[in-house]
């Protein structure tokens, strides 16, 4: 009984946060495409090359120890403020440390008006140093309520502050302005709504044994951050602002789907298994059922806006954003794939093997090195192929653990996602051609994603799908209660 309790938890916190999640990037989507039709692609490279600094600082913002609160079985409220006090002692001396290097990053890309904004938007770090723990503890605690309506709120308010500037005028201020208040307002309503606080209490010992598990997990993650945005860098130095825009337009574009679901697994799934962490049997079952359930959903959405991506980026965000296009379609294949990446990583650091995470991270950074070295001189979209292949080969790596871990490989993990990726791609076959077809745009582009979605779930009904009736009986249980 307890057992089929939890598991209702499970799904209802997951359901929580991924309408959490599709609700704040369904209006982050909505407010972009206003912006993208006012603002000049040129501001959208700014604020992408600096977004990259202050998202490298982010990692040490958690320092890894959120994961380690989460994954401690018995954190208590001196763990938790002990963490918030050295975070936010962090989070001041990184500013300020940003604050004085900032004219140096303009200087290196020759752009003087990229210091003020450097200054502004690195005032995120210090909030997100005060929301960092209150986050942790929801996550512990499974109350994935308290980030919906922080989320929202949060959303809802900068894209009114930011579509208001943007039609006044204020340029690539706009987006800095909407990108600051996003994460004030979020920070602000979480602080309101959830219960814990930080007292008065730090223990050095307690500080100690959580970065012990954390180090490993922020120096993992500092090099996952630095390789991934260190593209956009090097595409910053040697290109131009508009290669970047349209490079991250269509990064961002597929990204909004796939992290949407992935972050709603992330959010669920570490908690879930590191309550079962001492039962590898229990860790194996949920590993295959999120990676299994997940692909069922990214699957189909990356292959269907893959095949329209020509005709939807036209039609929301007009013809000055086509040349994203190509980099819309290579990254939907490689997104396709991260919920395998986020399942077998999640199953790793639910058993506390750091080290291992460490070393995978390692290698697989090694290898994606390589690959930009390699691809950077050719052009912007070689450069799109060499992300793609670093995401297959870091999916196989990924798996190697559990094979020994969980007796759960990759081979299995490709049996199990296999009948989803066939039926996905000849949706997709189907939904490409019909773009080809002498059809009014909107009309073509809502005809291609009906037919989509029909052929999908029928398909999914008539080949009896587990995933499918998976989902459909936990929606009914959820309708009735």
């Amino acid at each position: 009984m307890k057992n089929k309790s939890e598991n209702n938890s499970t799904i209802a916190n997951f359901i929580w946060r991924f309408t959490e999640r599709t609700a704040a990037q369904l209006v982050t989507f909505v407010v972009s495409i206003i912006l993208a039709r006012i603002l000049s692609p040129e501001y959208y490279g700014t604020i992408a090359l600096v977004t990259v600094f202050t998202t490298i600082l982010q990692v040490f913002v958690d320092s890894g120890l959120g994961t380690a609160l989460i994954q401690k079985k018995d954190a208590d409220d001196l763990d938790f403020s002990s963490v918030f006090f050295f975070n936010m002692f962090m989070c001041v001396v990184l500013y300020i440390v940003m604050y004085i290097v900032s004219p140096y990053f303009a200087a290196f890309y020759n752009d003087k008006g990229l210091t003020p904004i450097i200054r502004f938007i690195s005032l995120t770090i210090i909030i997100s140093g005060v929301k960092g723990i209150q986050q942790a503890y929801v996550s512990r605690n499974m109350l994935f309520k308290r980030f919906f309506f922080s989320t929202i709120g949060g959303t809802v308010a900068s894209a009114i502050i930011g579509i208001f500037l943007a039609y006044k005028g204020y340029g690539v201020w706009a987006l800095a302005i909407q990108q600051v208040s996003n994460t004030a307002i979020d920070t602000l309503i979480l602080w309101l709504t959830v219960r814990w606080k930080p007292k008065f209490m730090f223990s050095w010992q307690r500080l100690k044994s959580l970065l012990k598990f954390g180090w490993k997990l922020l120096v993992s993650a500092l090099l996952d951050t630095v390789y991934n945005n260190l593209r956009n860098l090097m595409i910053g130095k040697i290109y131009t602002s508009s290669d970047l825009a349209f490079f991250d337009q269509g990064d961002k574009l597929p990204k909004v789907i796939a992290t949407n679901i992935n972050i709603s697994i992330d959010s669920v799934l570490l908690p879930t298994l590191s309550k079962v962490q001492d039962k590898a049997e229990e860790v194996r079952l949920l590993t295959r059922r999120a990676i299994r359930i997940s692909v069922y959903i990214v699957a189909p959405l990356m292959i269907g806006f893959a095949c329209c991506a020509e005709s939807l980026v036209s039609l929301v965000l007009t013809d000055k954003w086509l040349p994203c296009v190509p980099f819309v379609r290579i990254l939907c294949v490689s997104y396709m794939l991260w919920p395998i990446h986020t399942a077998n990583l999640n199953a790793i650091k639910a058993m506390g093997r750091s080290d291992i995470f460490l070393k995978m991270e390692v290698i697989k950074k090694v290898v994606g090195i390589a690959l930009l070295v390699s691809t950077i001189g050719f052009s912007v979209k070689a450069m799109a192929y060499g992300v793609l292949l670093e995401c297959v080969i870091a999916q196989i790596v990924n798996s190697i653990p559990n094979k020994s871990l969980l007796n759960y490989g990759y081979i299995d993990q490709l049996k199990d996602v296999l009948p989803t990726l066939a039926l996905s791609g000849v949706m997709g076959i189907v939904v490409y051609y019909i773009g080809i077809l002498p059809l009014p745009q909107l009309l073509g582009v809502v005809v291609q994603i009906l037919t989509g979605m029909i052929i999908y779930i029928v398909g999914s009904y008539l080949l009896r799908f587990d995933e499918f009736r998976y989902i459909m009986s936990k929606y009914k249980l959820l309708v009735k209660k």
